[in-house]
């Protein structure tokens, strides 16, 4: 084993057992940084000479089965490893810079043990979406940021509701991030045909109870889920939102009619993802301490459904409506006040509404 290749195995080993989310290779004029994603922060691990780089990316790369001699446009790939007995999933990805190439390495244990009792800040708010999953028909969707943690919310439900209801599950996802034996899963494959609209169509003919799909992103997924959830299918999803009433308007955007999603649609959680405080550190947690802290950050979740629902759609038609439910500033408010998160957290996750409280 080369030099290299110890130094880049060596790396992924220590930001795995950190609980890094990803590893960062940025060069820069004279040298490069190697920064790793500690929950929400971003620190730099090490410098390395700027060759040393170099060779890194271009054997992670050609790991990943990239095109090594590439370096003017982006890429992306994947690869497998085993650290300790443990299937890793590494994603990588690589974008030309005026210092040569940076690379981003995601980090994403092959795992299918999820926890429901940490998915959120407050256990009640889990046992509300488990219930939802009761359902046999209609559409649920999960709001939020890129890393908010969707898809850990998403596979906990589904893992937790396989064993309650023992129901056929399909996802189709893009790329699979967690996988498990309990449920069937799809991957997205564009040149092989098949898209998120191919892939639900063919799903919708393997008699499924619940379908899971990765995300609706355009006008064509959102017909066809919204479709599959009519016909008797309960169709989980993502979408990229701020908060609940904005998938609302999203939907409405990609061309499906009001009256369709007053008939299909469930519930909509928006979520984030918070740093619980530290009780040794009292302020900011340190890396070294974040190191052995098992449970550092959980969910925070605005769940939409029920009367609210009903009333935020009246609103949307123009009619008069009356409603209220918890928002996301209100939950993260209540955490700050019972001493969980930083008090920053307000300003951080639920910027926009920082103004009206």
């Amino acid at each position: 084993m080369s030099e290299i290749e110890r130094l880049g195995d060596q790396l992924i080993e220590e930001a795995w057992s950190m609980n890094a989310s990803d590893v960062h290779f940025t060069p820069k004029i004279s040298d490069a940084a190697v920064q790793f994603r500690l929950d929400s922060d971003l620190f730099t691990k090490q410098t390395i000479p700027k060759d040393v780089c170099e060779r890194l990316i271009s054997h992670f790369k050609f790991l990943a089965g990239m095109d090594i001699g590439e370096r003017r446009r982006p890429q992306n790939g994947a690869i497998t490893i085993i650290i300790k007995g443990i299937t890793i999933n590494l994603r990588l990805s690589t974008l030309p810079t005026p210092y040569n190439e940076s690379l981003v390495i995601r980090i994403l244990p092959d795992t299918t043990t999820y926890s429901l009792a940490t998915l959120s800040l407050f256990p009640m708010m889990t046992t509300k979406m488990l219930s939802l999953l009761k359902h046999s028909h209609g559409l649920i969707i999960f709001t939020g940021p890129t890393g908010s943690g969707k898809t850990t919310t998403l596979y906990s439900l589904l893992d937790a509701t396989k064993k309650l209801y023992n129901r056929n599950i399909i996802t189709l996802e893009d790329p699979i991030e967690k996988r498990s034996e309990d449920v069937l899963q799809v991957q997205v494959n564009e040149k092989a045909g098949i898209t998120y609209a191919q892939g639900l169509k063919a799903i919708l003919r393997h008699d499924p109870d619940i379908i899971m799909v990765g995300e609706i992103r355009d006008s064509e997924t959102a017909t066809i889920a919204v479709r599959a959830a009519l016909t008797g299918h309960l169709v989980l999803t993502t979408m990229h939102t701020r908060d609940t009433k904005g998938a609302i308007y999203r939907l409405l955007e990609f061309g499906v009619s009001l009256q369709e999603i007053e008939q299909t649609l469930i519930a909509i959680a928006a979520q984030r993802l918070v740093d619980l405080k530290c009780p040794y550190c009292g302020e900011k947690c340190s890396h070294l301490c974040k190191k052995y802290r098992k449970v550092r950050r959980v969910g925070v979740y605005e769940l939409l459904n029920g009367r609210a629902l009903s009333e935020v759609l009246r609103e949307i038609r123009g009619e008069e409506a009356c409603y209220s439910y918890e928002r996301l500033r209100d939950v993260i408010k209540k955490g700050i006040a019972l001493g969980y998160l930083y008090p920053d957290a307000l300003e951080r996750w639920v910027v926009d509404d920082w103004d009206k409280t």
